[in-house]
């Protein structure tokens, strides 16, 4: 609609300043054209907003002004007090500017939306944590952000799951990704995008070089395809277990990342199978935790791995027992 159209143009300019003609058709996908037609409009209707020829033109509204017109509906007033719940924000020293932002917001929402915005703000909540994943160790994301607002390259020092010792990167940063309640930074190295978890970076020196990503990708493109990666990644090892329907809920949600399927509905049977997709035998040892109402079905070397991980307990049982008495 012409009339949204308008109003993009005016936001755009009031965050940017000088726009050229050609950026925000682009934006905005009509013809350069048309975005003049526009501006004749806005001019026309009283703002002061005018167009500069030449190769540092561009459209531009008269210096020191501002309209109070937000521009948003009811809807998205009441998708910006949709409000994540703390963790992400404060990590990023953010926490305090956000609350700051929001009633300035408010302030400027038109009256009819305000009170639909507050009620929003005080019952819906975005917790990006998942249940039972035990306490997140602190991380440090200052030298982080510096890299990645300042598009500087960074040296890492940085431990891989299962290493004893950290390795040395030097990575150009894209952004940061918080995932589930855990912060990731997304990074080039030697071209090629990787995925670094902010917990296991040892040390981060922010170095004078500036980034060098790769022409046209963006912090959402690099996630994107990242993602995709470990989503898609082959599980390689199915494992078919039958699970006491008292304790079928419980295991779902613990053992979410690794279900192959949603398991069936069985009616009123005491157990019910569930199929999982694990990447190698030993992840297997996590079953053990429900031991006593569970029985693995396939293959036999996922049994005999629970067996022995179950033997083992028993073991350091008996020795805890034998040592005490």
């Amino acid at each position: 609609m012409k009339a949204d159209r308008l109003l993009s143009i005016l936001l755009l300019l009031q965050t940017r300043g000088r726009v050229p003609a050609h950026e925000l058709a682009d934006r905005l996908e009509v013809s350069v054209r048309t975005v003049y037609r526009d501006v004749e409009a806005l001019s026309a209707s009283g703002v002061p907003v005018y167009a500069e020829r030449g190769r540092h033109g561009g459209i531009e509204l008269l210096a020191g002004f501002r309209t109070d017109v937000t521009g948003l509906t009811a809807d998205e007033s009441r998708a910006l007090f949709i409000l994540a719940a703390q963790g992400a924000h404060a990590a990023l020293g953010l926490d305090a500017a956000l609350g700051s932002a929001l009633r300035k917001v408010m302030a400027a929402l038109p009256a009819p939306y305000r009170p639909a915005a507050e009620v929003t703000s005080r019952r819906i909540l975005v917790d990006a944590t998942r249940w039972k994943g035990g306490p997140q160790p602190a991380v440090d994301l200052d030298v982080l952000q510096d890299a990645v607002f300042a598009d500087r390259r960074l040296r890492l020092r940085y431990r891989h799951s299962g290493a004893k010792e950290p390795s040395t990167y030097t990575v150009d940063p894209y952004g940061l990704v918080s995932k589930a309640g855990v912060w990731y930074l997304v990074a080039d190295r030697r071209a090629r995008p990787r995925l670094f978890r902010a917990d296991r970076v040892h040390s981060a020196t922010l170095l004078p070089d500036p980034v060098k990503r790769r022409p046209g990708v963006e912090l959402a493109h690099a996630w994107e395809e990242l993602r995709r990666q470990v989503e898609e990644r082959p599980g390689g090892l199915d494992v078919t277990v039958r699970v006491r329907r008292s304790r079928l809920d419980m295991f779902l949600r613990l053992n979410a990342s690794s279900l192959a399927e949603l398991p069936e509905d069985q009616g009123e049977n005491e157990w019910v199978t569930v199929r999982l997709s694990y990447g190698v035998v030993r992840e297997a040892r996590q079953l053990l935790q429900f031991a006593d109402a569970l029985e693995v079905v396939s293959p036999p070397e996922v049994r005999a791995e629970v067996a022995a991980a179950a033997a083992s307990v028993t073991e350091l049982y008996q020795r805890v027992g034998e040592g005490r008495s």
